[in-house]
């Protein structure tokens, strides 16, 4: 880490990484927000460890980050890539992920194939909600992590002040467990009076190393520039020596003993490691023609010699297929196999693309494996367990699949032709099928309604759709039979929009977008009686049913509730079933707007019936028309789904939130403090009211907020509102 020898010897480029043990093996996941250079790093990475040219590109003429043409056209990173290099012997896996909070399920894919994060701040934007709260994530499973300052190149960055906002934001109650290793060097100022930095100097080893060139370049600093890191060096060493596990350490350090680098080196890498200190660094990427980007040699540095291997790795939950459990070595490279899909992609050439996290045994081309999947029966995914043969293994590079001749356990491959795999899911071996606990992945709570263009786009939807929430188990197809709607729930509007160009691009649909509808219901308010009539002659047998009903409303969830009151045979008792059926089959189609009749008990009363004329189809008629006199004069209520909603924000933004849900018509029930300067909030609102509200509540609490829904019940909606929508039925009947 700034005191090795550089035994780097480039040459990654070209060829596909390979690692055969899982020591030289880094796992690393880049998160921050967006615009806080996440893909110029990792492209900064590739060159200074060889995979790419000095242009920056890799041999096709793409650059290494290469991957979505959705990407390109919204300039953004929409979903997890993987690019790996090689330092020092050592296969190191960057896994990009998108900043966009739309495209958390991406982050979260990447944090499960992670073994360490490297959180990405811009020096020009500082740290936003979203990036806390994903740091204490990571805190809560101890993940190891860094962070890298980017953007030094901005006019007022200030990397000292940056240091000390991110050991505010990520330090918690230990702010000396957030320290730079290094402080940058700026260069002379130019004609805007702007300082560009053009090296780094090693707190640890105090030693230059400047990129003023391009590579680079090793010296002693002056005697004048000494003076400057001492205190920085001073604090850096304390940090590192407080989190020693010689617990001597401090009290020889104090009492003056001078503590050899080695073992400084030694203590900090074993601290990183074990997620308890966070080193900050620095990193720009490469001028036009350079070699190595700022930064980039002491990053890799961090990354080969402190985040851990696999094998440090706590081994996710393994079960049976039927739940048993079963005890795994971790990372045991000669154990059954347990590999896990974090991520499923098509690609135009290869076809269904699975990126996969090895965590037992080894996977090889060709090799019977068993795919298994459950647990997202909610989200449109069936549960499955299939026999599959694995198809060919690579590493991507850019657009390119470069071919792998096996994956050893605590590496990530890429595995055509898994046609039934999905993100989320096992794969195992065939004769000793496994089961991984999978991870938590946030619930879409946008909901778009979606209809084919055309006759053609119809016959592809459901496969275009079927494949759209196997790639992305953030998403969830919902088929409502009360709306008759197909419904895609989405985490945001960028989320949906993505989704729509996939379904157009990559599957060929066409399809339209429409105005959401909520599942209204219907009840009687008070008590009601209706006549239904039907007699008609007309040639031949005629038809001859009449029936007398009496409905009144019951408490909210008890649907229809048929009761027969007839006295003396009035209506004959095969046509009991009948006079139900058709009573049923009106308040299924509704009595006044066209939504469904509920919680009400229809009585049957009283009839006549014809010897010759009446029928089952006569009397099913007569029950229809009596419930729908009833319903002429009586007062119908409309009911709406009301939604428990509870939602955690920061303290900040209560009174907002919570002035935003009256506004929607909402019942307060009550707040509760959860730690950590954040308020849960619980209220039931009209799910009238929230159709948007995962776009809303972003922007009110500037992305920091979350919330959760479920349905609690239907309950009469305001009349103002009901006959506004009384009116609309109307306008389209």
């Amino acid at each position: 880490m700034g005191d090795k020898a550089q035994t780097h010897h480039p040459g990654a480029a070209g060829r596909a990484l390979t690692a055969d043990r899982p020591t030289s093996v880094r796992n690393v996941v880049l998160v921050g927000h967006t615009g806080s250079g996440k893909t110029t790093l990792v492209e900064a990475l590739a060159l200074t460890a060889g995979a790419v040219n000095r242009a920056g590109r890799v041999e096709d003429g793409g650059t290494v980050s290469d991957y979505d043409d959705i990407e390109h056209r919204q300039q953004r990173s929409v979903q997890l890539s993987l690019v790996p290099v090689e330092w020092d012997g050592i296969k190191v896996n960057l896994l990009d992920t998108p900043g966009y909070a739309d495209f958390v399920g991406e982050l979260r894919a990447g944090l499960r194939a992670a073994d360490a994060a490297l959180f990405v701040v811009s020096a020009s934007d500082g740290v936003d909600g979203s990036t806390r709260m994903v740091w204490e994530e990571c805190a809560a499973v101890g993940m190891p992590r860094a962070i890298v300052i980017t953007h030094l190149e901005a006019a007022r960055a200030d990397f000292e002040e940056m240091t000390r906002i991110c050991a505010e934001a990520f330090g918690g109650d230990d702010p000396d467990a957030v320290l730079p290793l290094y402080l940058p060097l700026r260069g002379p100022e130019g004609p805007d009076g702007h300082a560009p930095v053009t090296g780094l100097v090693g707190l640890l080893s105090r030693k230059l190393f400047d990129y003023s060139t391009g590579e680079r370049k090793e010296s002693e600093p002056g005697a004048d520039e000494l003076p400057g890191i001492e205190e920085a060096r001073n604090r850096l060493i304390e940090g590192i020596i407080a989190e020693s596990e010689d617990e001597t350490l401090m009290d020889r350090y104090l009492g003056g003993e001078q503590v050899d680098v080695k073992t400084l080196v030694q203590d900090l890498e074993r601290a990183v490691a074990r997620g308890s200190f966070h080193p900050v660094l620095a990193a720009a990427p490469a001028a036009e023609g350079a070699r190595q980007g700022l930064g980039t040699v002491e990053l890799l540095e961090l990354v080969t010699g402190g985040f851990p291997t696999p094998f440090e790795h706590p081994m996710p939950q393994v079960t049976t297929i039927d739940g048993g459990p079963r005890e795994l070595k971790p990372c045991d490279t000669d154990g059954p196999l347990v590999a896990e899909v974090v991520k499923t992609s098509s690609d135009p050439y290869v076809g269904r693309l699975s990126l996969v996290r090895v965590f037992s045994g080894t996977l090889r081309p060709d090799q019977p494996v068993h795919v298994s999947g459950h647990g997202l029966a909610d989200r449109g995914h069936e549960d499955h367990d299939v026999d599959e043969k694995v198809g060919a293994l690579s590493m991507p590079f850019g657009k390119q699949q470069r071919p792998v001749t096996h994956a050893v356990a605590g590496d990530l491959v890429c595995v055509a032709k898994l046609g039934r795999a999905e993100t989320g899911d096992t794969l195992s071996a065939k004769d000793d099928p496994l089961l991984m606990e999978p991870w938590q992945m946030p619930d879409p709570l946008l909901p778009v309604a979606i209809r084919a263009h055309s006759k053609a786009d119809e016959d592809k939807l459901s496969q275009g759709l079927a494949r759209l929430v196997a790639e992305d188990p953030t998403m969830r197809l919902e088929q409502n039979q009360d709306t008759h709607q197909v419904v895609l729930w989405c985490l945001g509007e960028a989320h949906a929009d993505v989704a729509l160009e996939r379904l157009r691009g990559r599957y060929g649909v066409q399809v339209d977008v429409v105005p959401h509808k909520v599942s209204l219901r219907e009840t009687f308010a008070g008590k009601a009686t209706g006549r239904g009539r039907h007699v008609k002659q007309s040639g031949g047998h005629g038809q001859y049913a009449i029936c007398e009903i009496e409905v009144e409303p019951l408490p909210g969830g008890s649907g229809i509730e048929f009761v027969d009151k007839v006295v003396g045979g009035a209506v004959p008792r095969q046509f009991i079933p009948s006079v139900e059926k058709g009573v049923r089959a009106q308040a299924a189609k509704g009595v006044a707007a066209g939504y469904p009749l509920v919680d009400v008990r229809v009585t049957l009363l009283d009839g006549k019936a014809h010897s010759v004329d009446s029928s089952d189809a006569a009397f099913q008629t007569a029950g229809a028309l009596a419930l729908r006199e009833a319903a002429a004069d009586a007062r119908i209520h409309l009911l709406e789904p009301v939604a428990e909603v509870t939602v955690l924000v920061g303290d900040a933004y209560v009174g907002a939130v919570m002035s935003d849900l009256s506004s929607r018509r909402g019942r307060l029930l009550g707040t509760e403090q959860t730690g950590s300067g954040r308020t849960l909030i619980r209220a039931e609102v009209p799910e009238f009211e929230i159709g948007r509200y995962a776009v809303d509540l972003r922007s009110l609490s500037h992305g920091t907020a979350r919330f959760d829904r479920a349905y609690a019940r239907h309950e009469p909606m305001p009349a103002q509102i009901a006959e506004r929508i009384r009116e609309q039925a109307g306008d389209e009947g």
